[in-house]
């Protein structure tokens, strides 16, 4: 039936459930764009880079060692991790990337047609990840002041799910929950239901939930996500760790997980970099000012901004977000146009250098006049 076409021979070949899948946006290329200068906003990266301490231990990696695979389970890190938070390292596993840690949990907890919640906009792969098991996602909005529904949660959660799948700050929007709020969505849920909170951003946070703390008193089951990608700079390097209620619940990961998940130098680098306070410090303190400092910039120029304590900003431009991209793309700024129903007019922008902020309010403006005619 298909021999004539490689393409339809392939896709009769992938499962349903993938077949329907969306690709992932990264955003444009830096290198595609043809522009003497690139300003790339649109990962939230860290702007001032790793520490010099991790860069240092960078350099050091190479040479016979890499010749090796490394520790499957990054037990020095998961040590140097555990006894700072003060738990056991074997409630801790690394993932290459937080990201990674997700995909485990849907491939090792969920079947087809098992409920998932989240929330909406929310990061694409808290969606994609368990459509890709054939499970089911259900997405609660946000009210239009950007805060948590806590009226929608309750109705979603009196339904049976099988995670609660959530990030904080919201990526896209960048909004925190507060410890009121996040003990309501504990006690909304069913206490067999597992909280996954993403805190890929959390270093940022100024006023927000303590998770650890919260669900650690909990005898429900839980998993935190955090990375070393946003606040310690190591994006490139790919590794995040994710932090359970039970190390059984580590044990059904492992199950799933490739074995040689982070690499050796990836390991040593984030070591390296969680010894090194000072950097997220500064990085924090940077973030804060820029945040702070362009939100102004942009709300003067008559933009509804989200109130973000993340390393980016959720901006409506009131145009198409898709064609805004475009425009800016041309001054060779780089951001994200945000796609889910509802916020077709919405753009994520990280928080770069100073003069890339400035250049991306003044071409934001220049493109909202030009698409305005």
């Amino acid at each position: 039936m298909h021999q004539d076409n490689p393409a339809q021979r392939i896709e009769a070949l992938v499962r349903p459930s993938v077949r329907r899948l969306p690709l992932y946006d990264p955003g444009a290329d830096p290198r595609q764009l043809g522009t003497p200068t690139v300003t790339k906003l649109s990962n939230c990266e860290n702007p001032l880079g790793m520490s010099p301490a991790a860069a240092a231990m960078l350099a050091q990696q190479g040479g016979a060692g890499l010749a090796r695979y490394p520790d499957p389970t990054g037990r020095a890190l998961r040590q140097l991790i555990g006894g700072h938070l003060d738990v056991d390292p074997a409630r801790l596993i690394l993932g290459n990337g937080s990201e990674n840690i997700l995909e485990l949990l849907c491939l090792a907890l969920l079947d087809p047609q098992d409920r998932v919640v989240t929330q909406q906009p929310c990061f694409s792969l808290h969606e994609s990840l368990p459509l890709m098991m054939g499970a089911t996602v259900d997405k609660v909005p946000l009210n239009p002041d950007f805060s948590v529904n806590l009226h929608a949660w309750n109705t979603a959660l009196k339904q049976p799910a099988k995670l609660l799948m959530l990030s904080t700050p919201c990526n896209p929007v960048g909004t925190a929950l507060s410890s009121a709020e996040l003990t309501a969505l504990i006690a909304a849920a069913h206490p067999d239901t597992l909280l996954v909170i993403d805190e890929a951003y959390f270093e940022f946070v100024e006023d927000g939930a303590d998770a650890l703390a919260i669900l650690g008193a909990q005898s429900r089951p839980w998993i935190i996500l955090r990375t070393f990608s946003k606040a310690y700079g190591l994006a490139g390097l790919r590794i995040g760790y994710g932090i359970a209620s039970h190390p059984s619940l580590i044990d059904a990961l492992h199950r799933v997980r490739t074995p040689y998940n982070v690499n050796q130098a990836a390991q040593e680098v984030a070591k390296a970099a969680w010894l090194d306070p000072h950097h997220v410090k500064r990085s924090r303190e940077f973030v804060a000012s820029e945040r702070r400092r362009l939100t102004e910039g942009l709300q003067a120029a008559g933009f509804r901004v989200a109130p973000s304590q993340a390393n980016f900003l959720f901006i409506d431009t009131a145009c198409n977000a898709l064609e805004v991209v475009d425009e800016l793309l041309k001054d060779g700024i780089i951001v994200k146009a945000w796609r889910e129903p509802g916020y077709s007019g919405f753009i994520r922008v990280s928080l770069g250098l100073a003069h890339e902020n400035q250049a991306f309010l003044a071409s934001l403006q220049r493109a909202v006049t030009a698409l305005a005619g």
